[in-house]
């Protein structure tokens, strides 16, 4: 284990891409294993974590959130949400947000919705007289929403990975947590709106209000044939997908008449290039993953959590700051695939429910998003607003509390991430 934990640290420390890091050091543990007649191994174990048939809705999934993108759905969006808070201040702040929430259902990724939604809200929120920095902190907190309501790319890799779960599971345990996080981004929206004393715009006829409804209403479906399909058992996650991506070509070219052939080269380029940094994470997360189960890491990580308390809140919230930890130098995908397979099964032997673990953990996770200093979306934000990232740290504070009240709710409480999963 030794000489693992060695290159791990040494790879990492000197900066080297984290798919190599993991491949490197689960290379090193399984020769410090067995030797050489460990090596034989690795090929095989690489082409089984990117072999699974439901990985093949990532690129589905990406693939539809870029033709809605390409094709002006945000716009459409941000129209009719800004109808429902057009009147209240601070409006263009709360537009923000509930725009994320509808997004959620197309993206599955937090960069994705920042830079969708951002590149219109940022600059029109400046323009009515909001600080750049906070427009930059509202837009990037408000899309890590995007991973937690689904379809989330950040859950099918979760299943890939730890296959004690369903993805189906995951994304019905995801929809209350997300809706709650919406809940909390927008109290803390009115809260500084009212403070600050921010602008608010006049109503929005009811005629205009119900045109941009159905102007809306077609890329709002998009979330209904994906999770409709899967909740109820009429499609697979993959059949889902792919669907849903036919349906986005249709009303884009057919309804909107904005998507064109060279938009959707564009999408499928960008698709390609996203898809091949999570398969190939996938494929190096997968040496490592055989190396901890060969190697009783999990188990030693369990014993390690117990020593420290016995009360399950106390060992959850240790976990969650220790992840809080991870996230702040690595990002979402990067920080799942590398502690997951320990984590998860140490969680697992302690006694805690799979899916509630596993449904904190990726909250906590993609809260790093925000977190510096390799807070992605929120440095991406910054760049949109044309603002210095330190100053969009300080803006996202208030939002970031808000965020540690949910993991807190979502660790007392269970039945916030098991009880739709339950029904189903």
């Amino acid at each position: 284990m030794t000489p693992a934990i060695i290159v791990f640290v040494l790879l990492l420390f000197i900066g080297a891409p984290v798919a190599v890091v993991m491949a490197m050091s689960g290379l090193a543990g399984g020769f410090a294993i067995g030797g050489e007649r460990m090596l034989g191994i690795i090929a095989d174990r690489m082409f089984s974590g990117v072999s699974g048939f439901l990985l093949i809705a990532v690129p589905y999934f990406i693939f539809t959130a870029e033709l809605m993108n390409q094709g002006g759905l945000t716009h459409k969006l941000i129209a009719f949400n800004n109808a429902l808070f057009g009147r209240v201040r601070g409006s263009l702040s709360h537009v923000n947000i509930s725009v994320s929430v509808f997004f959620a259902g197309l993206t599955g990724a937090a960069v994705t919705d920042t830079v969708a939604i951002g590149k219109i809200m940022i600059p029109e929120m400046k323009k009515q007289g909001y600080d750049a920095e906070y427009a930059a902190a509202v837009t990037a907190c408000s899309s890590i929403i995007g991973p937690i309501i689904p379809p989330s790319v950040v859950m099918v890799v979760y299943a890939t990975l730890l296959r004690d779960i369903s993805v189906i599971d995951l994304f019905a345990g995801g929809i209350i947590p997300g809706l709650i996080m919406a809940l909390a981004l927008l109290g803390v929206s009115f809260f500084l709106a009212w403070k600050r004393n921010y602008p608010k715009q006049a109503p929005t006829p009811f005629k205009m209000a119900v045109m941009a409804f159905l102007l809306a209403l077609p890329a709002m479906v998009v979330p209904l044939i994906i999770l409709g399909g899967i909740l109820s058992g009429l499609t697979t996650i993959t059949e889902a997908s792919g669907f849903a991506a036919v349906y986005a070509i249709v009303i884009g070219v057919v309804f909107y008449r904005n998507l064109t052939w060279r938009k959707i080269w564009d999408s499928l380029v960008t698709t390609v290039r996203f898809s091949g940094v999570v398969f190939f994470l996938l494929a190096t997360s997968a040496v490592l993953g055989w190396f901890v189960t060969r190697s009783g890491i999990a188990r030693d990580a369990a014993s390690m959590i117990t020593t420290v308390s016995d009360a399950a809140f106390v060992q959850l919230m240790l976990v969650c700051l220790l992840l809080i930890v991870i996230g702040t130098v690595m990002d979402v995908l990067p920080a799942l695939v590398v502690i997951a397979p320990v984590l998860v099964p140490a969680m697992i032997q302690l006694g805690f429910d799979p899916l509630h673990f596993a449904i904190l953990m990726i909250v906590v996770l993609n809260i790093s998003n925000v977190t510096p200093p390799v807070g992605m979306t929120l440095m991406t934000a910054a760049r949109i607003a044309e603002v210095p990232y330190e100053r969009a740290i300080v803006a996202s504070l208030p939002f970031y509390v808000s965020f540690l009240v949910v993991i807190v709710l979502l660790a007392a409480f269970p039945a916030l991430s098991t009880w739709i999963p339950s029904l189903l």
